[in-house]
């Protein structure tokens, strides 16, 4: 909860500050990018110093840092500043999504990971959410700083939370951090095809969401809907079909396989960027639901995919696979935040489709892959 609601503390603030600060789309998406730009840079090392120094102690540093941080943007003179500053806590954040993963892969039974993998998704989409809409309400009230200072207080709250409830590793083996080392697995990891599709499909499904979310809210206090600030930041609450649909992910790879529940996420997320299009309220937040159901199924389950495949340096691969899926939603939140600025809402939307067609893409030539495969090995017996 807390790296989403710091991670994500400007989205929800975007059309405030480009009427506060007089910048364009593209421009406030930065304060949203930089930071998921500083987290994917930073990852990495990240990772070799949880395999270095043990899970618990590294996202406990990550995240009271990344808290410290967030004290000091509501007081940011200007953009340059703030994207400073959220570059620098993106970097904090980056000792907790990898290394969390990795605890996880480590600490719960093989059965039950995607299960557990949906439900720490989960908690990132309820953190997305509530720190979007505290901060949005928070903002619409009394500006863009106050909404970054509550933001802030929420996640040093849950900072707290998590000293006191998380369970000391059991299964955590200390390793010396090695350059060569880290570059040898790091390169294993590159070198497998599976991993690889994993990266990109990461890669694919944050573009859409950074793409959605970096402009939805200009959407909706704009022409033709023309919603007040403080209802536009009430939108984030449809995180919760996230939370849902994330936590229901290990179920649904359990009835259709990964990659049948990976067709689903892509078919429910083109299927909500196509009802998006329209020029209805009741439509486009239709499509918002279906846009972020999908998102959440497809993350929940590559993600997990990736502790599955991994079965060394599971640490480095699920920072991997997060530096693509950082990657994605820096790309897809500018580029989205772009095409906004230049034709309206279906900009944004092609940026989304154009993902989702290459993921579709990446998992047609898997499933084909797989068909030869178990062809030929029919043939050989």
């Amino acid at each position: 909860m807390a790296t989403f609601v710091l991670l994500y503390s400007t989205q929800g603030l975007l059309p405030i500050l480009s009427a506060d600060l007089d910048l364009t789309p593209g421009q406030a998406s930065w304060t949203a990018s930089a930071a998921t730009l500083g987290l994917a840079l930073a990852l990495l090392p990240a990772s070799a110093l949880s395999d270095r120094f043990g899970r618990t102690a590294v996202m406990s540093v990550s995240i009271a840092s990344a808290a410290v941080l967030a004290l000091a943007l509501p007081f940011a003179p200007d953009l340059t500043t703030l994207v400073v500053l959220r570059v620098l806590q993106g970097a904090a954040l980056a000792g907790l999504p990898a290394t969390a993963m990795a605890y996880l892969a480590e600490e719960v039974h093989p059965t039950a990971l995607a299960s557990a993998m949906g439900l720490y998704v989960a908690g990132n989409s309820i953190g997305g959410m509530s720190g979007r809409l505290v901060s949005g309400w928070a903002a619409a009230a009394w500006g863009w700083r106050w909404g970054l200072a509550v933001s802030a207080l929420l996640a040093l709250l849950s900072v707290l939370a998590f000293r006191a409830l998380i369970p000391a590793a059991r299964h955590f083996t200390p390793a010396r951090v090695d350059a060569r080392a880290l570059a040898r697995t790091v390169g294993g990891h590159l070198r497998n095809p599976l991993l690889l599709r994993l990266y990109a499909l990461g890669l694919l499904f944050m573009a859409v969401f950074g793409a959605v979310y970096n402009t939805v809210g200009y959407r909706l206090v704009a022409a033709p809907f023309d919603l007040p600030q403080s209802v536009a930041a009430s939108i984030f609450v449809v995180y919760l079909v996230g939370t849902v649909s994330s936590a229901s992910a290990g179920k649904l790879v359990g009835r259709l396989g990964r990659r049948g529940t990976l067709y689903t996420a892509i078919g429910l997320t083109t299927a909500g960027l196509l009802l998006s299009l329209s020029g209805s309220l009741v439509a486009a937040l239709a499509g918002l639901v279906l846009i972020t159901a999908g998102f959440f199924a497809g993350h929940a389950t590559a993600s997990s995919a990736v502790g599955r495949t991994a079965t060394e340096g599971r640490a480095q691969a699920s920072a991997l696979y997060l530096i693509a899926y950082y990657l994605g939603n820096s790309l897809g939140g500018t580029i989205g935040a772009d095409a906004y600025h230049a034709t309206g809402w279906s900009g944004a939307a092609a940026v989304g489709l154009c993902a989702m067609t290459l993921a579709a893409g990446i998992i047609l030539y898997a499933t084909r892959r797989a068909v030869v495969e178990r062809r030929t090995l029919a043939g050989a017996r």
